[in-house]
């Protein structure tokens, strides 16, 4: 794990500067942040490099996880897809599975924190155990045209928070509570975002059998139909009709997604006729995934909805040229044609993607672009002091906090 003054030379000494004087203002609270999964979605993966960050920043920060049985991660999965604006048949019977399971870990988890930071729907209900402690509900998800009914249902709970926190400008809600906007971000020093040298990269390349002899486009996302994997398929497909490309999809499932390996064996049927497309299942495999970005010609992020599309943040981080999808976070991370190619279709991805690959002058400058827009606004270190405000705001609600 990187110590904070390692980030010096990408942020500069003012700004780890800044960083200890928070910490220094949050001593003796006891932050506690609540999620569903340890391991496999981007909370997870923020939270996993955050919380050391917070602790050497003597910031007392600690980490809970809820538990749940393959019913509730059923529902709620669910509910994640019908808050994005999906058709789910949501039944009577979903709710009380998601309040019998929410009741469990109301009797068995300590909300012991002086801030109890709870992240998505899943642990929601745990506001029932809200004492003289404050409560944080951060919604990692594009909320903006959810299904009402489910919307409805949180809301009961929503409301009982001291703060909610929204990733980007388009996902707040109308709400009695205070809202922040803080977008996530990615670690520059962590195993999937760190330089590599060209002998770990070529030893990747020679483990998955991939070969360099012709362009590679490469889309790293879980195995989900919100991140559309037939669609990156089928636009290769459409490149692949005027420029001899490979294709390689990698990723895994969390484990609070039962959906995961079944989409996996979609993408495996759609993919079999054709020996140039890579499927790679790569559960916590991160200096894999570095590498199989760095080694990219071209990164896709196809998603037809998004929270914030971190994977598009670490594609750009590594200079890459990145096309994807107008939708949920990714906006804020790509201005169309300065730091990367936003499409809206399948066939709007492949004529990107066919465009990035004819012109690699013009990609490479999209990719060095797009490394700054990340360096300047989305780097682990501006999310830190976007906390950490957020923290102290909470006990002197009378401030105006920029965040």
């Amino acid at each position: 794990m990187a110590k904070i003054e390692e980030y010096i030379p990408l942020v500069g000494q003012a700004v780890i500067d800044d960083l200890r004087l928070l910490g220094e203002r949050l001593k003796g609270k006891v932050i506690q942040h609540i999620n569903s999964t340890p391991v496999g979605g981007g909370v997870a993966e923020i939270l996993n490099r955050m919380v050391p960050l917070l602790r050497e920043l003597e910031v007392d920060a600690k980490w809970d996880v809820i538990k749940g049985g393959e019913q509730f991660f059923a529902v709620t999965k669910k509910f994640h897809n019908a808050l994005h604006g999906r058709a789910e048949g949501i039944t009577k019977r979903d709710f009380e599975v998601f309040m019998e399971t929410s009741q469990q870990n109301i009797e068995n988890i300590d909300t012991y924190g002086d801030i109890v930071f709870i992240h998505d729907p899943q642990p929601i209900a745990l506001i029932k155990k809200k004492a003289a402690n404050k409560w944080l509900w951060r919604c990692h998800i594009d909320v903006s045209n959810p299904n009402e009914r489910v919307w409805g249902f949180l809301m009961d709970f929503i409301v009982q928070y001291d703060s909610a926190v929204f990733s980007a400008p388009a996902f707040s809600r109308k709400l009695a509570i205070r809202q922040f906007l803080i977008p996530p971000s990615i670690d520059p020093l962590s195993d999937k975002n760190k330089e590599l040298s060209q002998e770990i990269i070529d030893s990747v390349l020679k483990k998955y059998d991939i070969k360099k002899d012709k362009p590679i486009i490469t889309q790293v996302s879980r195995f989900d139909r919100l991140k559309d994997p037939i669609g990156v398929i089928e636009a290769y497909l459409q490149v692949k009709k005027y420029i001899d490309c490979q294709l390689i999809l990698a990723g895994g499932t969390a484990e609070d997604d039962p959906e995961g390996f079944k989409v996996l064996e979609e993408v495996k049927e759609k993919a079999k006729k054709d020996p140039d497309i890579h499927i790679l299942l790569l559960p916590q495999n991160d200096i894999d995934v570095n590498a199989l970005q760095r080694v990219s010609d071209v990164i896709v992020q196809k998603s037809l909805k998004e929270g914030f599309g971190l994977t598009v943040a670490e594609a750009l981080w590594k200079a890459k040229p990145v096309v994807a999808s107008n939708v949920g976070g990714i906006p804020l991370q790509i201005k169309h044609k300065y730091s990367g190619l936003l499409c809206h279709s399948v066939e709007g991805a492949s004529f990107a993607i066919k465009q990035l690959l004819s012109s690699p002058a013009y990609a490479k400058k999209l990719g060095e672009n797009g490394r700054e827009h990340i360096k300047n606004n989305f780097l682990i270190t501006r999310h830190l002091r976007d906390y950490m405000l957020l923290f102290l705001s909470l006990y002197h609600p009378e401030d105006i906090v920029n965040l």
